[in-house]
């Protein structure tokens, strides 16, 4: 039997979210536009964008990265990670802040 469920984004690209593995949930037709669903229920859209930040809060360990790293350890893509993180501050010899980049990741929003 296959598989019904689709890779759903958790921070909507119109929310300025990211095409990367973590930003996806899988979900079934009726889990993604059922009326329990992200797109119909905030309280829904709200559970799936809080697992997002602490997964990524638990993904991102150190205080500080370069694009590079996250590059390697998000698996974004080379041209999309650098568009996404050029007006986040960069602190020589440092990289970017931790919080600074969830934030971005999470479409500029905070959610815990």
């Amino acid at each position: 039997m296959q598989d019904a469920r689709k890779a759903s984004c958790v921070v909507f690209k119109s929310q300025g979210g990211l095409d990367f593995e973590l930003n996806y949930k899988r979900l079934t037709p009726e889990q993604h536009r059922g009326i329990n669903g992200p797109h119909m229920n905030r309280e829904t859209d709200m559970k799936y964008k809080k697992e997002l930040q602490r997964k990524l809060e638990s993904v991102l360990i150190n205080e500080f990265y370069t694009v590079e790293e996250l590059i390697e350890i998000l698996g974004l893509k080379e041209r999309q990670a650098y568009k996404a993180f050029k007006k986040i501050t960069y602190h020589p010899g440092k990289g970017m802040k931790r919080e600074d980049i969830i934030y971005r990741l999470m479409g500029n929003r905070s959610y815990l």
